[in-house]
This record gives C-alpha cells, structure tokens and sequence, in this order.
C-alpha cells in the first residue's frame, strides 16, 4: 500500500470512529459525563493542525483535521443542547412535599 492510500485509509478509520461516537451521543439524547473543554481542546488542536498542514502541502490532514474540526463543533453544539434540555427538565419539575413550608 503506498504512502498516500495509507493516509486516505487512516483518516478514513478515524472520522468514521468519531462519526460513529458523535451519533451515538446525539441519538442517546444524553452527553452525561463529556465536557465541553474536550470540545473546545479538539477545536483548537484542529485548526491549527489543518493550517499546519496546509502549510506543509499534506492534503491527507488538511482534509482529515478540517473534518475532525467539523465534528468538534458538532460535538459541542450536541452538549450545549442536551445541557439547555436537562436544565429546562430540571426548572419544571415540580417541588417535592419535602420542600414545602409546613405551619
């Protein structure tokens, strides 16, 4: 396998692993447990390895680290709406007896 197929075939394995990952969160209708800072890690690392490879004319992780950078922000927007659903759920259940004033 030459050196270029190889690239294409790896990059390949890795977005459809995070594809397959990205999904399965979005489907599930919970990010419980994913921190939005491995969102904003993985935005940042693929922006600058998409400029860094362009700079050095490697085609493979241009393509690759702009769709890893795709999927960052689609992680992230999936947490952010998940978080605004569970807050929303969270302010209109109703009060426990508990928490009532007793006379």
């Amino acid at each position: 396998m030459g050196a270029e197929a190889l690239g294409w075939f790896s990059s390949f394995v890795l977005l459809l692993t995070i594809a397959v990952q990205v999904h399965k969160q979005w489907k599930s209708g919970s990010s419980e447990g994913v921190s939005k800072w491995l969102f904003v890690g993985q935005m940042t690392a693929s922006v600058g390895f998409t400029l860094y490879s362009w700079k050095v004319g490697n085609w493979v992780f241009v393509v690759t680290n702009a769709l890893m950078l795709l999927s960052a922000v689609l992680g992230a927007v999936i947490v952010l709406k998940h978080r605004r659903v569970a807050r929303r759920k969270h302010a209109t259940q109703p009060r426990a007896p508990s928490d009532a004033v007793h006379a």
